[in-house]
């Protein structure tokens, strides 16, 4: 019996140290990346919303080619724009108009 409970606790000792580590590594997303941005997102929000005289309605901070960026969805009047500010610089990147969200008044609803 003594045997059984020894194997027993060794067994629930290695399942969760294994279930631990499998945790701590697919805790890393972008969420904690954010942490290590040199500006911080109200900045990003801001350098995007003068530069499309608009209102930020979305702002992601995601993994891009060149690096890590804050993505900034602006609504300007009738036009919706994608921008993209540097994370490291606080400068646009990018700033394309959406044409998908600038018609969602005409979608069908859901």
């Amino acid at each position: 019996m003594l045997r059984n409970t020894k194997i027993a606790i060794l067994a629930a000792v290695l399942a969760s140290a294994g279930a631990g580590a499998y945790a701590a590594k697919n805790t890393e997303n972008d969420a904690l990346a954010i942490t290590q941005a040199k500006i911080p997102m109200t900045q990003a929000i801001t350098a995007a919303e003068q530069h499309t005289n608009g209102r930020a309605a979305r702002a992601e901070y995601e993994q891009t080619k060149a690096g890590w960026a804050y993505d900034i969805e602006v609504v300007a009047g009738t036009k919706v724009f994608d921008v993209r500010i540097d994370a490291d610089k606080g400068t646009v990147i990018s700033s394309v108009e959406d044409k998908g969200d600038a018609d969602d008044g005409n979608d069908k609803a859901d």
